[in-house]
């Protein structure tokens, strides 16, 4: 059995601008950035599980339903009495703004983590978004997420940040510089990168990170691109043109492209993870960039199923 990826994370009901009617209206969508990389990763043929707490409410059961329709396991989801976080999206900026609903929810109130018995079978473990900025899920992923550090497991992180959230920003900033220097894994958008450490080159930022713990960085640039970077090479796809509906989730369905692409050339542990080839790194990118412009011709986080994606793996 191929060992899995575990994403822990928030799951949110996005609710996306649409054209309705008599005027505008918002269309309920299922989203939540590590949500959308499970249902992602599923729908690649990655065997995937999916990690944190959804609300007994409708909307959780359509989150349930959405991980049965993908394909990704839930030995580790829990259900609990508490209401679903709702996120209300704008499309009227180059990216997408958000606000958030979350008081007492579901997501944000996990504290349970896995212990290393429970967790036989797992290869990877994914991290990122707001589930690391609200109390008490983020120090309980903090502990889980340094606790895999250096083991057998990698340990994958898009920090995806949403700013207007954090309150305490010295000690997110913190936490983020923490972990960015322990996972193995890094995906990070150029415009998360600009915030977090204003003015440092982005080649210089994949460099201090390859010193300490992580096997290979991915830098986002939108329309011009990704880069990535390993201790052994270095590699660039382009963008690729599609016509947009929105770009929600788009970096969601790259991340999930990433670590399928990683995963297709048998990289997807910390021995084969540490030396990849220029040909192996390229083609984990093009095939990110792939599936996130697909995504983008979508309304809302649609990911595509394998089969749809043209060319896979060339």
């Amino acid at each position: 059995m191929t060992d899995s990826v575990l994403c822990l994370g928030e799951a949110v009901i996005d609710f996306i601008p649409v054209q309705a009617e008599g005027g505008g209206a918002y269309r309920p969508c299922l989203g939540g950035s590590s949500y959308n990389v499970a249902r992602a990763l599923g729908r690649l043929g990655v065997p995937t599980e999916y990690g944190c707490a959804v609300s007994n409410d409708l909307f959780g059961d359509q989150f349930v339903a959405g991980l049965t329709e993908s394909r990704v396991g839930q030995r580790f989801l829990q259900r609990l009495n508490a209401p679903s976080t709702l996120g209300f999206v704008s499309l009227d900026q180059a990216e997408p703004a958000y606000a958030f609903y979350d008081e007492g929810a579901a997501d944000r109130i996990v504290e349970t983590i896995p212990s290393d018995q429970a967790l036989a079978g797992v290869g990877t473990l994914h991290f990122g978004s707001i589930a690391l900025i609200r109390e008490p899920t983020a120090s309980a992923y903090e502990r889980l997420f340094l606790r895999e550090t250096g083991g057998s497991r990698l340990v994958s992180f898009d920090p995806n940040i949403r700013a207007s959230l954090v309150r305490d920003e010295v000690g997110y900033r913190a936490r983020i510089d923490r972990l960015l220097r322990a996972a193995d894994i890094i995906k990070i958008s150029g415009a998360d990168l600009d915030w977090l450490f204003p003015g440092l080159a982005h080649g210089d930022a994949a460099t201090l990170w390859l010193q300490h713990r992580a096997r290979v960085v991915v830098i986002t640039h939108g329309k011009d691109g990704v880069s990535g970077w390993s201790r052994v090479s270095h590699a660039h796809a382009d963008a690729i043109p599609t016509q947009v509906v929105d770009t929600v989730g788009a970096g969601d369905s790259f991340m999930a492209g990433l670590l399928a692409g990683l995963h297709e050339n048998g990289l997807l542990t910390p021995e084969a993870l540490g030396h990849p080839s220029h040909k192996a790194l390229h083609d984990a990118l093009a095939f990110g960039q792939k599936v996130a412009s697909t995504t983008c011709a979508r309304r809302g986080a649609d990911s595509p199923w394998r089969s749809e994606i043209v060319g896979q793996f060339s």
